[in-house]
Parts: structure tokens; sequence; C-alpha cells
């Protein structure tokens, strides 16, 4: 289901408006990687996932997967859910299996849809340094919704450098962390 809803996202996006794509060449071809981006609404996932070669399966929050529809229909497009509250090993294990099995994983680690800049979560550099896995920093700019898109507002993906979190003290987390927003936030056009 994940491919032909990516056909369909495609076609309809590319109909309706214009997608750019920055350093798509730092994507690695195999092996699993933590894809992070910046976080917009519902739009921005479905546009990172058409411009990203491989398959991603993207945490979601733990409420999208109450109603028995929608929660079939993400778990057929690769999502999977996460108790932001409230997280439990699972919020780790998942995420650690598929990279070690060379998945591409997607996090938005500010954890939640805003249009204003917000801390970033350490879930992402946990789950690499973990798995021992590079992270990809990507921002997203361009419409929130299908209606701004059809405005001819243009979306922009731009993938940053691949870079590794390695550590064995807690503390450091923070500042990889702190890395990860610098990273993200200098892929941004002004």
């Amino acid at each position: 289901m994940y491919k032909f809803v990516l056909v369909l996202a495609t076609i309809i996006l590319r109909t309706l408006g214009k997608v750019d794509v920055s350093n798509k060449h730092v994507l690695p071809s195999e092996g699993g990687f933590i894809l992070t981006c910046t976080h917009k609404g519902w739009l921005d996932v479905v546009i990172l996932g058409i411009c990203t070669p491989r398959p991603i399966h993207f945490m979601a929050k733990q409420e999208l997967f109450t109603n028995k529809l929608s929660s079939f229909f993400l778990t057929k497009i690769n999502a999977f859910p996460v108790n932001r509250d409230n997280p439990s090993p699972s919020s780790i294990k998942t995420p650690i299996k598929l990279l070690k099995s060379g998945e591409v994983v997607g996090i938005f680690p500010g954890g939640t849809r805003t249009a204003e800049e917000v801390s970033l979560k350490r879930g992402a550099v946990t789950i690499a340094n973990l798995a021992k896995v590079p992270i990809i920093p990507a921002a997203y700019e361009g419409p929130a919704n299908i209606k701004e898109l059809w405005r001819a507002r243009k979306a922009n993906i731009i993938f940053g450098e691949p870079f590794y979190v390695n550590t064995n003290n807690k503390s450091e987390l923070a500042a990889y962390t702190d890395l990860l927003s610098e990273k993200i936030n200098s892929l941004k056009t002004k």
C-alpha cells in the first residue's frame, strides 16, 4: 500500500504545485538511517515520502492510531505509534529494530506540527546513538496543506549532510540535540 499511496501522492502533488529537492545525493542508498525534519502539517510528511527514494517508517503520535480506519491506513504506510507523554521501551525498540535491518526511520524531533521554531526532543539522537546509524537533517519549507499548495506555493525539501551520534554519556545527548537543531536551522532558506 505504501507504493500505491506514494504514486498517487506524487501525481496529485506534482499536478497541484512544484516540489523542489536539494541535496538528495546525501541520502544513503543502503543501510539504516534516521531522517529528521521540520514539521508544519501532514503535507510535509507526504512530500518527504515522495522526495526520498526509499520507504520511510514514520514515528507518529499514539493518538492518531485510536480510530481503527486511520490506524489501519497508518500501519499500511509504515507508520508506528509512539506515546509522547509516557514513552515505553518499544518507543526505542521498534525504530532500532527497523534501523538495524537497514530501513529508514522518519522522526520529527520537534514532536509537533508548528510553523514556529521549537526546541527539539532528544529521541532521534538517542535512537541514532543506540542503533549506530547516521542522522540526516532536513528542512521543509512550503505549504502546510493542499489548499496552500493549490495557490501555487512551492514546496522545498532540503537535505543536510549525515552525521553520527557517538557517546556513552547521557549528558552529551543534549549537545547532540543542539547540534541537530543547528543543522536543521542552517538548512532553512532565508
